[in-house]
């Protein structure tokens, strides 16, 4: 009888690599007091979940099958299960499982939307203002699709007032229903709406991108930005990482310091870090922002205090300070993890970016090699498909610098830029040579979302040399914005003196030297 031989270190390696894998894709859900009714074997097959009602005590996840229970009081029916009945154990939602949820939301009743990685919407729950969207004032026991006015329209965000619905389709339209009492639906009157309808009248011609929802209010955005509502304010982010707040401020939600309510846009003070995600919810009164470097920052009511400025948090995510300090404990948005274990198309070209081993051309740019594939850079540059040969092996480049050219044949692979702003001002340059209008947008934002006092007047100056009045309108409001520090700087001293003269007079214009 042979030994018994050990495992190969092989197959040690692959299960330690699955065992990896399996916590990365786990959701963290350990500070949402509902889940405790989960066992551990449970916890560790969600990948989306969302908790929601009048105490934080129901709660709708989906598993890595893709299969959907849901947990707690049920409320107005509202866990979709066909009846009242409380539970403190998870029951399976068969009518959902199988259909990958993109988005849901929930009212204050409460009644929930939700939309598939399909574009279907699906709605049940509390319905004593037609906010189910289908025509009757029933309650909704189990998850119904919604479909008047929607057929052939891709729905990718839902969002939810008190007794309100609103969703976005593919196509940036915007479909409103429900109780209107203060014209939250948008259609211009104060009639409740029981089905889907467009919003058109301010939104006539304009692509929608984001959409938001408060108590009794609705807010859409037409430009790359982000909005957030809480239960009666709303807060804004800008493209430079600003925050501004305005509306109910009972609690100091607003984060201005006081608890005076604000009727227009107040700058919020997040310490001197630039803001990249801001969190509210229309069940609750606090307010939540989380900066470049990865600091949190909570204010507004939290467990009972009123917290009237942005507070330096321990936590690592704007989801946490819901969890542990808003009232209730509800969740701002579905929180999902993506499975890793399989690559897209998109993901696939990324990773073969610079890989010598596939590669059949390589780029020498300041004595350094770049590799890539002559078929991909044809596809998707016509610049390439110019100039490129089947025999070429070795391209030299001498126009551009190592990072900016890097950059450039990344985005190829990526439809991305990883630039600081300096450096992407030389690949607007390649961008405006080249003729890539979309990469040369990308570039722009980069540099609006880098500008700073410091850097503001050669980021002008590479605007308007490159042509790019959008990004050259930015740039002249911000040092408009900030002109006293902004004119005392070395870029403003050794400014170029035609494009001073004309500063000089579009800020004349525009009434910057008033006293």
């Amino acid at each position: 009888m042979e030994d018994e031989s050990p495992p190969s270190q092989g197959v040690s390696v692959k299960v330690l690599e699955a065992t990896l894998l399996s916590a990365l894709k786990m959701l963290d859900v350990g500070k949402w007091p509902i889940f405790s009714l989960c066992s551990q074997e449970e916890l560790k097959l969600i990948r989306q979940a969302c908790v929601f009602g009048s105490a934080g005590n129901e709660v709708l996840y989906a598993t890595e099958n893709d299969e959907v229970f849901v947990l707690g009081m049920n409320c107005s029916g509202c866990l979709g299960t066909g009846d009242m009945q409380s539970t403190i154990e998870p029951r399976r939602l068969d009518s959902l499982c199988g259909k990958k949820i993109a988005c849901l939301s929930y009212g204050s009743g409460p009644h929930v939307v939700l939309a598939t990685e399909e574009g279907e919407v699906y709605t049940w729950g509390h319905n004593a203002y037609s906010q189910l969207g289908n025509g009757t004032t029933n309650h909704g026991f189990v998850p119904c699709q919604v479909s008047t006015n929607l057929v052939n329209k891709k729905v990718i965000e839902v969002a939810c007032g008190s007794h309100h619905s609103m969703v976005l389709t593919s196509d940036g339209e915007v479909y409103t229903w429900g109780y209107n009492n203060s014209g939250q639906v948008g259609s211009g009157s104060t009639a409740n709406q029981p089905i889907p309808r467009r919003v058109t009248s301010c939104l006539q011609n304009k692509i929608v991108v984001n959409i938001a929802c408060g108590q009794m209010c609705s807010m859409a955005v037409v430009e790359n930005g982000e909005v957030a509502c809480g239960y009666a304010h709303t807060l804004v982010l800008t493209d430079e990482g600003q925050i501004y707040a305005w509306g109910a401020n009972s609690y100091g939600q607003l984060g201005t310091g006081n608890k005076s309510n604000q009727s227009y846009p107040t700058t919020v003070v997040v310490d001197k870090d630039r803001v990249t995600e801001i969190a509210a919810c229309h069940s609750a009164h606090t307010s939540a922002a989380k900066t470049q470097s990865g600091r949190v920052y909570m204010w507004g009511q939290c467990r009972g205090q009123s917290v009237i400025l942005p507070h330096l948090t321990h936590f690592a995510c704007t989801d946490d300070v819901f969890a542990c300090f808003a009232t209730p404990a509800v969740m701002w948005r579905l929180l999902s993890v993506e499975p890793d274990d399989h690559l897209t198309v998109a993901q696939s070209l990324k990773k073969e970016f610079d890989n010598p081993e596939t590669a059949d051309l390589k780029f020498l740019v300041d004595g350094k090699y770049i590799h890539v594939h002559k078929v991909l850079l044809k596809i998707r540059c016509e610049h390439f498909r110019s100039i490129l040969n089947n025999d070429d092996e070795i391209i030299e480049m001498s126009e551009f610098s190592y990072p900016v050219y890097r950059a450039f044949l990344e985005y190829l692979y990526t439809d991305n830029i990883r630039l600081p702003p300096e450096d992407a001002i030389g690949l607007l340059d390649l961008a405006t040579l080249y003729r890539e209008n979309r990469l040369k947008k990308l570039c722009q934002q980069t540099i609006k979302q880098g500008i700073c006092e410091e850097n503001a007047i050669a980021l002008l100056s590479a605007a308007v040399k490159y042509e790019a009045q959008d990004l050259e309108e930015f740039c002249f409001r911000f040092c408009i914005n900030h002109l006293t520090v902004v004119t005392q700087t070395q870029g403003f001293a050794e400014m170029d003196h035609d494009l001073l003269k004309n500063f000089i007079s579009k800020a004349s214009r525009v009434g910057a030297f008033r006293n």
